[in-house]
Protein backbone atom coordinates (compact mmCIF):
# COMPACT_ATOMS: atom_id res chain seq x y z
CA UNK A 1 0.00 0.00 0.00
CA UNK A 2 1.49 3.61 -1.09
CA UNK A 3 1.50 5.72 1.86
CA UNK A 4 -0.71 9.31 0.19
CA UNK A 5 1.45 12.33 0.88
CA UNK A 6 -0.01 15.03 3.95
CA UNK A 7 1.24 18.42 4.34
CA UNK A 8 4.09 17.08 6.61
CA UNK A 9 5.02 19.64 9.13
CA UNK A 10 7.51 17.81 11.37
CA UNK A 11 10.83 19.16 11.84
CA UNK A 12 12.54 16.56 10.11
CA UNK A 13 12.21 14.53 8.03
CA UNK A 14 10.59 16.97 5.34
CA UNK A 15 8.71 17.02 2.01
CA UNK A 16 11.16 17.12 -0.93
CA UNK A 17 10.41 19.09 -4.16
CA UNK A 18 9.66 17.27 -7.23
CA UNK A 19 13.26 18.11 -9.04
CA UNK A 20 15.12 15.53 -6.43
CA UNK A 21 12.76 13.39 -6.95
CA UNK A 22 13.36 13.28 -9.92
CA UNK A 23 16.85 13.40 -9.94
CA UNK A 24 16.90 10.65 -7.00
CA UNK A 25 15.56 8.04 -9.85
CA UNK A 26 18.64 8.51 -11.67
CA UNK A 27 20.47 5.00 -12.11
CA UNK A 28 23.17 3.65 -10.17
CA UNK A 29 26.55 4.50 -10.87
CA UNK A 30 30.24 2.69 -10.07
CA UNK A 31 30.96 4.32 -6.53
CA UNK A 32 34.62 4.49 -7.70
CA UNK A 33 34.14 5.47 -11.44
CA UNK A 34 34.28 9.05 -13.18
CA UNK A 35 30.49 10.19 -12.77
CA UNK A 36 30.98 9.66 -9.10
CA UNK A 37 34.34 11.97 -8.93
CA UNK A 38 32.31 14.49 -10.14
CA UNK A 39 29.14 13.84 -8.27
CA UNK A 40 31.08 14.14 -4.99
CA UNK A 41 33.72 17.01 -6.19
CA UNK A 42 30.75 19.00 -6.92
CA UNK A 43 28.86 18.03 -3.87
CA UNK A 44 31.19 18.96 -1.40
CA UNK A 45 32.26 21.88 -3.12
CA UNK A 46 28.68 23.87 -2.72
CA UNK A 47 28.37 22.11 0.52
CA UNK A 48 31.46 24.39 1.80
CA UNK A 49 29.53 27.26 0.69
CA UNK A 50 26.47 26.30 2.42
CA UNK A 51 28.74 25.87 5.61
CA UNK A 52 30.39 29.09 5.21
CA UNK A 53 33.88 27.37 5.35
CA UNK A 54 37.26 26.58 4.21
CA UNK A 55 37.74 23.39 6.72
CA UNK A 56 37.60 20.26 5.32
CA UNK A 57 33.93 18.92 5.17
CA UNK A 58 33.04 15.17 4.55
CA UNK A 59 29.80 13.50 3.28
CA UNK A 60 28.75 10.31 5.18
CA UNK A 61 26.09 7.34 5.07
CA UNK A 62 24.33 8.18 7.88
CA UNK A 63 21.61 9.97 9.39
CA UNK A 64 22.45 13.46 11.34
CA UNK A 65 23.27 11.25 14.40
CA UNK A 66 26.09 9.31 12.95
CA UNK A 67 27.59 12.63 11.61
CA UNK A 68 27.44 13.97 15.98
CA UNK A 69 29.06 10.45 16.60
CA UNK A 70 31.69 11.20 14.23
CA UNK A 71 32.27 14.59 16.10
CA UNK A 72 33.09 12.97 19.36
CA UNK A 73 34.95 9.61 17.88
CA UNK A 74 37.47 12.04 16.11
CA UNK A 75 37.82 14.48 18.75
CA UNK A 76 38.19 13.24 21.89
CA UNK A 77 39.41 10.29 24.27
CA UNK A 78 37.82 8.67 27.32
CA UNK A 79 38.28 10.48 30.53
CA UNK A 80 38.59 13.99 28.84
CA UNK A 81 36.30 16.58 30.82
CA UNK A 82 33.97 18.06 28.03
CA UNK A 83 31.43 20.62 28.98
CA UNK A 84 27.95 19.47 27.39
CA UNK A 85 25.53 22.91 27.40
CA UNK A 86 21.98 21.89 26.71
CA UNK A 87 18.24 23.12 27.06
CA UNK A 88 16.38 20.53 25.53
CA UNK A 89 15.45 16.48 24.79
CA UNK A 90 18.60 16.76 21.59
CA UNK A 91 21.33 18.50 23.51
CA UNK A 92 20.46 15.71 26.66
CA UNK A 93 20.82 13.41 23.61
CA UNK A 94 24.24 14.71 22.97
CA UNK A 95 25.81 14.49 26.25
CA UNK A 96 24.38 10.91 26.47
CA UNK A 97 26.56 10.12 23.74
CA UNK A 98 29.71 11.76 25.20
CA UNK A 99 28.41 9.38 28.57
CA UNK A 100 28.11 6.20 26.40
CA UNK A 101 31.99 6.99 25.03
CA UNK A 102 33.39 7.43 28.89
CA UNK A 103 34.36 10.87 28.44
CA UNK A 104 34.23 12.74 31.60
CA UNK A 105 30.96 15.06 30.48
CA UNK A 106 29.57 18.22 32.93
CA UNK A 107 26.53 18.96 32.16
CA UNK A 108 25.27 21.83 32.10
CA UNK A 109 21.73 22.16 31.61
CA UNK A 110 18.86 25.27 31.34
CA UNK A 111 15.18 25.42 31.47
CA UNK A 112 13.41 23.82 27.98
CA UNK A 113 11.78 26.35 25.80
CA UNK A 114 15.16 28.95 27.16
CA UNK A 115 18.08 30.03 25.52
CA UNK A 116 21.32 28.14 26.45
CA UNK A 117 23.35 31.24 28.20
CA UNK A 118 26.56 32.20 27.31
CA UNK A 119 27.75 33.63 30.87
CA UNK A 120 27.25 30.41 32.05
CA UNK A 121 29.58 28.68 30.11
CA UNK A 122 31.93 31.48 30.58
CA UNK A 123 31.21 30.93 34.48
CA UNK A 124 32.05 26.98 33.70
CA UNK A 125 34.46 27.66 31.80
CA UNK A 126 36.65 30.04 34.67
CA UNK A 127 35.93 27.31 37.44
CA UNK A 128 37.98 24.54 35.50
CA UNK A 129 40.59 24.86 33.46
CA UNK A 130 40.68 21.73 31.97
CA UNK A 131 37.73 21.16 29.79
CA UNK A 132 39.04 20.02 26.26
CA UNK A 133 35.73 21.31 24.59
CA UNK A 134 32.38 22.29 24.23
CA UNK A 135 29.36 20.79 22.33
CA UNK A 136 25.77 22.61 21.91
CA UNK A 137 22.89 22.11 20.24
CA UNK A 138 22.53 24.89 17.84
CA UNK A 139 18.65 24.63 17.19
CA UNK A 140 16.67 22.69 19.81
CA UNK A 141 14.18 21.02 17.79
CA UNK A 142 12.33 19.90 21.00
CA UNK A 143 11.76 23.40 22.32
CA UNK A 144 11.63 25.95 19.36
CA UNK A 145 14.81 27.64 20.40
CA UNK A 146 17.78 28.88 18.45
CA UNK A 147 20.60 29.00 20.90
CA UNK A 148 22.95 32.22 20.45
CA UNK A 149 25.54 30.38 18.82
CA UNK A 150 27.87 32.92 17.96
CA UNK A 151 28.14 34.60 21.29
CA UNK A 152 28.53 31.31 22.59
CA UNK A 153 31.98 30.67 20.37
CA UNK A 154 33.12 34.25 21.14
CA UNK A 155 33.32 32.69 24.75
CA UNK A 156 34.24 29.29 24.18
CA UNK A 157 37.65 29.89 21.24
CA UNK A 158 37.83 33.85 22.05
CA UNK A 159 38.62 33.72 25.59
CA UNK A 160 39.47 30.22 26.50
CA UNK A 161 40.19 28.33 23.32
CA UNK A 162 38.71 24.97 24.13
CA UNK A 163 37.01 22.97 21.11
CA UNK A 164 33.97 23.60 19.83
CA UNK A 165 31.62 20.58 18.46
CA UNK A 166 28.33 21.85 17.27
CA UNK A 167 24.97 20.01 17.23
CA UNK A 168 23.69 21.71 13.53
CA UNK A 169 21.05 18.98 12.27
CA UNK A 170 18.13 21.21 12.32
CA UNK A 171 19.56 24.76 11.66
CA UNK A 172 22.13 24.36 8.87
CA UNK A 173 21.02 25.32 6.01
CA UNK A 174 18.10 27.33 7.33
CA UNK A 175 19.42 29.79 9.20
CA UNK A 176 23.03 31.68 9.71
CA UNK A 177 25.96 29.48 10.77
CA UNK A 178 29.36 30.86 9.35
CA UNK A 179 31.19 27.79 10.32
CA UNK A 180 34.45 29.72 10.11
CA UNK A 181 33.20 33.39 10.79
CA UNK A 182 32.07 31.96 14.21
CA UNK A 183 34.83 29.85 14.74
CA UNK A 184 33.26 26.27 14.97
CA UNK A 185 35.94 23.58 14.74
CA UNK A 186 33.12 20.70 14.05
CA UNK A 187 29.34 21.49 13.15
CA UNK A 188 27.10 18.45 11.88
CA UNK A 189 24.29 18.31 9.83
CA UNK A 190 22.04 15.72 8.45
CA UNK A 191 19.59 15.78 5.17
CA UNK A 192 16.47 15.24 6.17
CA UNK A 193 15.87 18.96 7.32
CA UNK A 194 17.23 22.21 5.62
CA UNK A 195 18.49 20.31 2.72
CA UNK A 196 15.47 19.11 1.74
CA UNK A 197 16.12 15.54 0.84
CA UNK A 198 15.66 12.02 2.85
CA UNK A 199 17.56 10.97 5.60
CA UNK A 200 20.38 9.38 4.96
CA UNK A 201 23.23 11.55 4.80
CA UNK A 202 25.13 13.47 7.16
CA UNK A 203 27.43 16.64 6.79
CA UNK A 204 30.66 17.12 8.92
CA UNK A 205 33.22 19.99 8.77
CA UNK A 206 36.42 19.61 10.39
CA UNK A 207 38.88 22.24 11.56
CA UNK A 208 42.70 22.47 12.01
CA UNK A 209 42.39 22.73 15.75
CA UNK A 210 39.69 19.66 15.00
CA UNK A 211 42.57 17.58 13.25
CA UNK A 212 45.21 18.43 16.23
CA UNK A 213 42.52 16.68 18.40
CA UNK A 214 42.05 14.10 16.32
CA UNK A 215 45.52 13.12 16.60
CA UNK A 216 45.75 12.63 20.49
CA UNK A 217 42.00 10.91 20.10
CA UNK A 218 41.92 7.30 21.16
CA UNK A 219 38.14 6.64 20.94
CA UNK A 220 36.93 3.45 18.80
CA UNK A 221 35.95 4.62 14.97
CA UNK A 222 35.95 2.40 11.86
CA UNK A 223 33.36 3.38 9.92
CA UNK A 224 33.21 7.23 11.02
CA UNK A 225 37.14 7.50 10.59
CA UNK A 226 37.68 10.79 9.42
CA UNK A 227 41.37 10.01 8.48
CA UNK A 228 39.90 7.70 6.17
CA UNK A 229 36.97 9.91 4.44
CA UNK A 230 40.13 12.62 3.98
CA UNK A 231 42.06 10.11 3.02
CA UNK A 232 39.74 8.56 0.13
CA UNK A 233 38.17 11.87 -0.78
CA UNK A 234 41.54 13.15 -2.02
CA UNK A 235 40.84 10.27 -4.63
CA UNK A 236 37.15 11.82 -4.87
CA UNK A 237 36.17 8.48 -2.73
CA UNK A 238 34.13 7.68 0.02
CA UNK A 239 35.86 5.21 1.95
CA UNK A 240 32.25 3.23 2.28
CA UNK A 241 29.51 2.52 -0.23
CA UNK A 242 27.62 5.82 -0.27
CA UNK A 243 23.80 6.89 -0.83
CA UNK A 244 23.99 7.23 -4.18
CA UNK A 245 20.14 8.16 -4.79
CA UNK A 246 20.76 10.91 -1.93
CA UNK A 247 23.53 12.18 -3.12
CA UNK A 248 21.64 13.01 -6.96
CA UNK A 249 19.00 14.58 -4.91
CA UNK A 250 21.71 16.27 -2.90
CA UNK A 251 23.29 18.11 -5.77
CA UNK A 252 20.19 19.48 -6.54
CA UNK A 253 19.16 20.77 -3.77
CA UNK A 254 22.50 22.50 -3.08
CA UNK A 255 22.46 23.71 -6.88
CA UNK A 256 18.52 25.39 -5.42
CA UNK A 257 20.00 26.81 -2.05
CA UNK A 258 22.90 28.43 -3.81
CA UNK A 259 20.81 29.76 -6.72
CA UNK A 260 18.10 31.11 -3.98
CA UNK A 261 21.28 32.90 -2.15
CA UNK A 262 22.14 31.90 1.12
CA UNK A 263 20.66 35.18 2.55
CA UNK A 264 17.39 34.65 0.45
CA UNK A 265 17.35 30.96 2.14
CA UNK A 266 18.38 32.63 6.01
CA UNK A 267 14.83 35.58 4.86
CA UNK A 268 12.76 33.15 3.47
CA UNK A 269 12.88 31.07 6.89
CA UNK A 270 12.89 34.14 9.08
CA UNK A 271 9.79 35.37 7.62
CA UNK A 272 7.95 31.66 7.67
CA UNK A 273 9.30 31.48 11.33
CA UNK A 274 7.61 34.70 12.09
CA UNK A 275 4.32 33.78 10.21
CA UNK A 276 4.01 30.69 12.38
CA UNK A 277 4.58 32.25 15.41
CA UNK A 278 1.68 35.34 14.45
CA UNK A 279 -0.49 32.61 13.42
CA UNK A 280 -0.46 30.63 15.97
CA UNK A 281 -0.89 33.52 18.85
CA UNK A 282 -3.76 34.82 16.74
CA UNK A 283 -5.36 31.16 17.46
CA UNK A 284 -4.87 32.33 21.07
CA UNK A 285 -2.33 29.44 21.73
CA UNK A 286 0.83 30.11 24.04
CA UNK A 287 4.62 30.05 22.67
CA UNK A 288 7.07 27.62 24.45
CA UNK A 289 9.74 30.04 24.17
CA UNK A 290 8.64 33.78 25.18
CA UNK A 291 11.91 35.00 23.99
CA UNK A 292 11.41 36.59 20.18
CA UNK A 293 14.49 37.13 19.55
CA UNK A 294 15.52 33.32 20.11
CA UNK A 295 12.28 31.62 18.90
CA UNK A 296 13.84 29.44 16.28
CA UNK A 297 12.91 30.05 12.38
CA UNK A 298 13.19 26.44 11.37
CA UNK A 299 9.56 24.39 13.86
CA UNK A 300 7.86 26.39 16.54
CA UNK A 301 6.96 24.55 19.73
CA UNK A 302 3.45 25.72 20.91
CA UNK A 303 2.27 24.85 24.43
CA UNK A 304 -0.95 22.19 24.80
CA UNK A 305 -3.98 23.47 26.00
CA UNK A 306 -4.34 21.83 29.34
CA UNK A 307 -7.99 21.48 29.44
CA UNK A 308 -8.05 19.71 26.00
CA UNK A 309 -7.13 16.13 24.34
CA UNK A 310 -3.84 16.74 22.53
CA UNK A 311 -4.03 13.13 21.56
CA UNK A 312 -7.38 13.61 19.38
CA UNK A 313 -6.15 17.16 17.70
CA UNK A 314 -3.35 15.54 16.36
CA UNK A 315 -5.34 12.70 15.01
CA UNK A 316 -7.68 14.57 13.87
CA UNK A 317 -5.39 17.03 12.21
CA UNK A 318 -3.55 14.17 10.63
CA UNK A 319 -6.68 12.23 9.47
CA UNK A 320 -9.21 14.76 8.46
CA UNK A 321 -7.19 17.43 7.89
CA UNK A 322 -4.46 15.50 6.34
CA UNK A 323 -1.81 17.57 8.57
CA UNK A 324 0.75 15.64 9.99
CA UNK A 325 2.35 17.89 13.28
CA UNK A 326 5.13 16.45 15.80
CA UNK A 327 4.60 16.11 19.36
CA UNK A 328 6.26 16.81 22.01
CA UNK A 329 9.78 14.95 23.30
CA UNK A 330 11.06 13.72 26.49
CA UNK A 331 10.05 15.64 29.68
CA UNK A 332 7.51 17.93 27.11
CA UNK A 333 5.70 14.51 25.95
CA UNK A 334 2.05 15.38 25.87
CA UNK A 335 2.79 19.25 27.06
CA UNK A 336 3.58 20.56 23.57
CA UNK A 337 3.08 19.95 19.83
CA UNK A 338 5.32 21.26 17.58
CA UNK A 339 4.85 23.05 13.45
CA UNK A 340 8.38 22.25 11.48
CA UNK A 341 8.90 25.15 8.92
CA UNK A 342 12.36 24.32 7.75
CA UNK A 343 13.75 23.42 4.09
CA UNK A 344 11.04 23.28 1.43
CA UNK A 345 7.98 25.39 2.88
CA UNK A 346 6.02 28.22 1.77
CA UNK A 347 3.82 30.33 3.80
CA UNK A 348 0.95 28.57 2.15
CA UNK A 349 2.14 25.42 3.40
CA UNK A 350 2.06 26.80 6.76
CA UNK A 351 -1.52 28.51 6.45
CA UNK A 352 -3.08 25.18 5.71
CA UNK A 353 -1.91 24.07 9.01
CA UNK A 354 -3.38 27.62 10.90
CA UNK A 355 -7.15 27.25 9.02
CA UNK A 356 -6.72 23.24 10.02
CA UNK A 357 -5.84 24.18 13.50
CA UNK A 358 -8.76 26.43 13.63
CA UNK A 359 -10.98 23.99 12.71
CA UNK A 360 -9.76 21.09 14.66
CA UNK A 361 -9.61 23.31 18.20
CA UNK A 362 -12.93 24.00 18.78
CA UNK A 363 -13.62 20.41 18.67
CA UNK A 364 -11.33 19.28 21.38
CA UNK A 365 -12.86 21.61 23.55
CA UNK A 366 -10.86 24.57 22.89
Amino acid sequence: MRIQPHNLRTPGPTPIPDEIYEAMSDPMINHRGPEFFELITECTAMLKQVFMTDNDLFILTSSGTGGLEASVVNTLSPGDRVLAASAGSFGDRFADMLDAYGVDTQRITFEWGEPIDPEAIRRALRDDPEFKAVIVTHNETSTGVTHDLQSISSVVKGEFGKLLIVDAVSSLGCVPLPVDGWDCDVVATGSQKGFMIPPGLAFISFSNEAWEAQQSSTLPRFYFDLEEAKKYLERKQTPWTPNLSAMYGLRVALENILEEGLEGVFGRHASIGQFTRDGVRALGLELLCADEARASNTVTAIKMPAHIDGEQMMELMRTEENVVLAGGQGKLTGHIFRIGHLGYVTEDHIQEVLDALGRVLPRVGF
